[in-house]
């Protein structure tokens, strides 16, 4: 994503009058000082550009622009240059003050209607004045997005990032939520994968499940050499390939013995493990799962399915889930399910939210779910994640994903205090 040119990148428009905080809120947003902010009316001269990955969004181009009601000498091109940027956003996002609305901010959100461009309203310097509840009306009636917003208080830079990434995913053209491959970017061309697919009560009669075909069918199309197997012929299909394979994909209940089998210099990982990364964010995934370590007895799980299915007798996420966890952890949890549409609203309950790999939801949908979760402070893994976490295999099929792998140690270093990564024993967890 860092070499994503601008072109392909969203872009966000930042509008408002002079000194309303625009350069402040993208200062708060990119955690930096990208742009110069002063008192002094008319500071940003210019549109500033800012590139940089706001995840789980992804790459982002933000257009800081010059007040609308600039009154200087230079007024008009810098003007001109602001309203260039009218037809080059994606997303609007505009800044007023409490109490403050006008002409100005009427020709901005007209402007985002005219393009049908989303629009975000931001109120700011709430420590200074305090919005009334009719002009939040007001502005609801405008845009249903609206954030306050202190640029002058950085203790709440993490709330207002949060609010601005959710109206961004649920606003943002589909397009710039585009997935990225499941297992092409993982092999080289005519490569080999292999994957391991248990056909146990849990399997469909007569057909794979939706995951495994989706991995084989993105195995075909960037012309790689698949080959299925179950967990009993791993062995076998190994042995019998001249040279390595490139990859090698497991079911997650089977991914202590695909792990044992494997040859280390084989990188390896689990189908939901690649979907936690096609539909969500497999980066905060894998940092979500060290809150393993943080609970406590009593605590509360939540389990979250997307699909609706006939629960078996040792379904995966009713009761070998929990039932690893508590292994893992040697304590008793309260585990809610919850499965389809269904998300519960007091999240905040919640110290966890394991996800199931997602496939019947869209990638906005699930990036909002992860979002909602954030907001409430609660961490969310993935099935995938969780299980090979308990397994204590999680950094072996992390292979593939270098970013994800370096995350994942740095947040159980923060968490032993220091202790080197790798330096744990997990708890042994019984084999599926």
């Amino acid at each position: 994503m860092n070499t994503t040119p601008k072109s392909l990148r969203l872009q966000i428009g930042i509008f408002g009058r002079t000194n309303v905080g625009k350069s402040s809120f993208l200062n708060l947003v990119a955690g930096q000082d990208v742009a110069i902010v002063s008192p002094v009316p008319g500071t940003t001269t210019d549109v500033v550009e800012k590139a940089m990955e706001l995840l789980p969004v992804g790459p982002v181009v933000f257009l800081d622009t010059a007040g609308l009601d600039d009154a200087t000498e230079l007024s008009a091109p810098r003007l001109r240059k602001t309203a260039a940027v009218f037809d080059r956003a994606d997303v609007f996002v505009l800044l007023a003050e409490a109490g403050v609305w006008g002409a100005f901010e009427e020709r901005v959100a007209a402007e985002a209607g005219r393009r049908k461009a989303p629009l975000i309203l931001v109120v700011n310097k709430t420590d200074l004045a305090t919005p009334a509840d009719a002009f939040l009306e007001r502005l609801r009636a405008v845009s249903p997005r609206v954030i306050d917003c202190s640029c002058a208080k950085p203790g709440g830079r993490e709330r207002v990032v949060l609010a601005f990434k959710a109206a961004l995913l649920e606003t943002c053209p589909e397009s710039f939520l585009a997935p990225p491959p499941l297992v092409g970017d993982l092999l080289p061309a005519g490569g080999c994968i292999v994957l391991v697919v248990p056909i146990d009560l849990q399997a469909p009669k007569g057909r794979l499940i939706l995951p495994q075909v989706q991995v084989i069918r993105d195995a075909l199309d960037n012309d790689a050499l698949c080959m299925v197997v179950k967990e009993s012929g791993l062995d076998r299909a190994l042995a019998s390939l001249r040279s390595p394979p490139d990859l090698v994909v497991c079911d997650s209940q089977v991914v202590r013995k695909m792990v044992a089998e494997t040859p280390p210099a084989v990188q390896c990982t689990t189908f939901s493990i690649l979907f936690a990364r096609l539909k969500g964010d497999l980066v905060s995934a894998v940092r979500g799962v060290c809150a393993l370590d943080r609970l406590k007895a009593g605590d509360r799980i939540l389990v979250a399915e997307a699909c609706s299915h006939h629960a078996l007798e040792d379904d995966i996420g009713r009761v070998k889930i929990p039932r690893w966890i508590r292994q893992y952890a040697g304590r008793e949890y309260a585990v809610d399910v919850f499965a389809g549409r269904d998300y519960p609203e007091n999240l905040a309950d919640y110290r966890l939210v394991v996800h199931c790999g997602a496939c019947m939801l869209t990638r906005r949908e699930m990036l909002a779910r992860i979002q909602k979760a954030e907001r409430a402070g609660v961490a969310v893994t993935n099935y995938g994640v969780c299980i090979s976490f308990v397994q204590g295999v999680l950094e072996r099929v992390l292979s593939p994903f270098p970013a994800a792998l370096e995350a994942f140690r740095r947040e159980r270093n923060a968490a032993a205090g220091g202790q080197a990564a790798g330096a744990w024993l997990p708890a042994q967890v019984a084999p599926a």
